[in-house]
Formats: C-alpha cells, structure tokens, sequence
C-alpha cells in the first residue's frame, strides 16, 4: 500500500483549524499520516494540536518551531521529517483552512500513484471548467498580476503555481527541500524552478501534472500580512536575481539547509 504524509503549517490557526474533518479523513483513509507543523504561533496552536495528536499517535505527528519562520520553512520543516520515516512514499502539503479540501488533495495523489513518470501533481484553481472556484475579486486580482511576473520567471505552461495543494514522489524531496527557500510566501515558484534546474524543460513537463480543482473556496484570515503583498514584487524580483541573473556566482547560493532539531525530531515523534 502507497503511503502518502500531509505537512499542515499552521501559524495562530487554534480557532480555525476543522479538527474532526482531518480526525474523520484519517479514519477513511488509512494510507495516509499528517504531519502538522505549528509555526512559532502564539496562541493555542501548539496546545490544540498535541491534543489532536492524542486522538491518533500512529498518524499524526506535531513539530513545534520556536519562532514563526513563515510557510516556506514551514513546510521545508516537515517534508524533510516525512522524508526521513522510511514507510512513507509521497509527500504532500495542503493550506490548514482547508481552502482545499483533503479529499482533492486525494484526487491529486491519486493520479501521481497512477502514472509511473509522474513525480509531482498539484491543484490548479484556473482550470477554466469549474464552478466550484470562490474568491474576492481583489484576490483574483492580486493573483493575475502576480502570475503574470511569475510566468515571466518560469518560463513554463502552468497556469496556477499557488496553489496550496501539492503531491510529490518521495524520490524528488531531497532535491527540492534541501536548501533554504529565499521567500516566506512564494516558494512554490521555487520548487518548479529547482525542478526545471534538475530535468530540463522537456523532461520536466512529462513529470508533473497540473490537475484542476473541483472545489477550493477562500478563507478569511489570510496569514500573508498587507506588507507581504507589497513586498510580492521584491520577492519576485530577488527569486529572478538568484535563480538566473547572478546563478555564477557562488556567493549567490541560497542559505544552509533547514534541518530538524533533536527537539523537534522528539515532539513529533
């Protein structure tokens, strides 16, 4: 049986966490773990989740990292946990408001166990066909002009890097998640420039899948502060810098690798 592990950042969500959708998804789902990392929050997160824990130590795991060090390292945190438990094979992040649900996180898993060449599936909320796609009108905004700078970066025919769905083979975790990313918010755009890195265009397009999203509805409390969408542009222009315009120099090469702490290691475990 494929094993698949669910990283869940999550920063100051104690009131908006839906504990029993995630206890019920486990209960039908035998093949999956979550592995929830509490971001440095400051009020009752790390409390509610040790709790949570509780009602299934086999498939539920919680880090706590001291500092909030925004979603990037969040989930760089915990993919390289599930990473190091030898019974797990993919490795999947899904936004803690469930914005997208567990069952098309299963949709998209189950397409990447389906093919063989696939190492990476991930939710798209452009897909064109669906009805079920909620969100402000300032939000689809904010996302065409930003997609618009991130297309320019990439490169590549993908309509949403986003999306806070994804699933990946075990065997590309390393690569991906072995150094630093430079942006709290927009690492995704990262892991598909790492990507193209390794492969090649070509290679890279006959290895992923980008699958529409039946549902995916917008909820309030967005942890991406009015400063951070500011900053959007600057970040964009410093993942360009890094990834293309000064990748000779060694100087250039993003920071240390996250790696997990004892402490961490034994609060999840």
């Amino acid at each position: 049986m494929i094993k698949t592990g669910i990283i869940i950042p999550a920063y100051n969500e104690y009131y908006r966490l839906e504990k029993e959708k995630f206890c019920n998804f486990l209960k039908n789902n035998e093949n999956y773990y979550l592995c929830f990392v509490n971001d440095g929050s400051t009020d009752n997160t790390s409390y509610m989740l040790h709790q949570l824990k509780e009602t299934n130590k086999e498939k539920i795991y919680v880090i706590d990292l001291e500092q909030n060090q925004g979603k990037a390292t969040a989930v760089q945190t915990g993919a390289n946990f599930l990473n190091s438990l030898p019974f797990i094979d993919n490795v999947a992040f899904l936004d803690a408001d469930l914005s997208t649900s567990l069952e098309e996180l299963d949709n998209l898993t189950k397409k990447l166990n389906s093919q063989q060449n696939l190492t990476m599936v991930f939710g798209s909320r452009k897909g064109g066909d669906s009805d079920g796609i909620q969100r402000s009108m300032v939000r689809s905004l904010l996302s065409s002009f930003v997609g618009f700078f991130i297309q320019f970066i990439l490169q590549l025919p993908i309509k949403d890097t986003q999306c806070g769905a994804k699933v990946f083979k075990k065997e590309i975790i390393a690569n991906i998640y072995n150094k630093k990313f430079i942006s709290k918010w927009l690492f995704d755009i990262e892991i598909f420039l790492r990507l193209k890195k390794q492969v090649g265009v070509k290679d890279l397009m006959n290895t992923i899948s980008e699958e529409p999203l039946d549902n995916w509805v917008e909820v309030e409390g967005s942890k991406i502060t009015f400063r951070d969408s500011i900053l959007i542009p600057l970040n964009l222009l410093f993942i360009w810098a890094n990834y293309f315009s000064f990748k000779k120099r060694k100087k250039t090469t993003v920071a240390e690798p996250v790696y997990i702490t004892q402490n961490q290691m034994s609060m999840a475990k």
